[in-house]
């Protein structure tokens, strides 16, 4: 089942970023990424046309209280969505606390090894703090770069899918699970 969440007043920090609630004063920043050609694409969205645009989809996420602002020296750099995950299509889950996670970065910011650093204080936040059972993180299949920081985060395959995007594509995708047993034993 999806659990609740509220990232209202958390702030983690990894050594090069600081996770936080978004804020209105992040809109340039925002749509200083969220205007590039092949950043929301990767995830299912298109460019940002405007600022108004933006600001739209900041409201939502400040409203949501479950996307945090990765920062990094003193600029929001991408986000990070602790989303629900689609229960219709694991109800072998139904008995345990989960969540998905959603990810986006700056396209000067790949390759940098940022995300993985990000998901990876998401993902103990999440286990040691909120108590979740499962982590769902999936990715598109033409989507290597994501997938790479899923692996290198320890998500594991689960199943192959269909996702249809924001502006009407059918992409081919992959869900991977992380479990607090497999994350626990990764640690030692």
């Amino acid at each position: 089942m999806n659990a609740e969440i509220d990232i209202s007043g958390i702030v983690l920090k990894t050594p090069r970023l600081t996770l936080r609630p978004w804020r209105e004063s992040d809109l340039d920043d925002f749509f200083e990424y969220a205007s590039v050609d092949g950043v929301g694409q990767m995830a299912g969205w298109t460019p940002h046309r405007d600022k108004d645009e933006s600001r739209a989809i900041l409201t939502r996420f400040i409203e949501g209280r479950k996307t945090f602002a990765l920062e990094k020296d003193g600029r929001v750099i991408g986000s990070l969505g602790v989303e629900k995950y689609r229960e219709a299509l694991y109800p072998e889950f139904a008995d345990k606390r989960c969540r998905a996670l959603g990810y986006v970065l700056a396209r000067p910011c790949w390759g940098l090894g940022l995300m993985p650093e990000a998901v990876n204080e998401v993902i103990r936040w999440l286990f040691e703090d909120v108590g979740l059972d499962v982590i769902f993180c999936a990715h598109f299949l033409s989507n290597t770069r994501s997938a790479r920081v899923q692996a290198k985060c320890g998500f594991t395959h689960y199943a192959f899918g269909k996702f249809e995007t924001r502006f009407g594509t059918v992409e081919d995708d992959e869900t991977n699970i992380l479990t607090r047993e497999d994350w626990l034993k990764a640690r030692g």
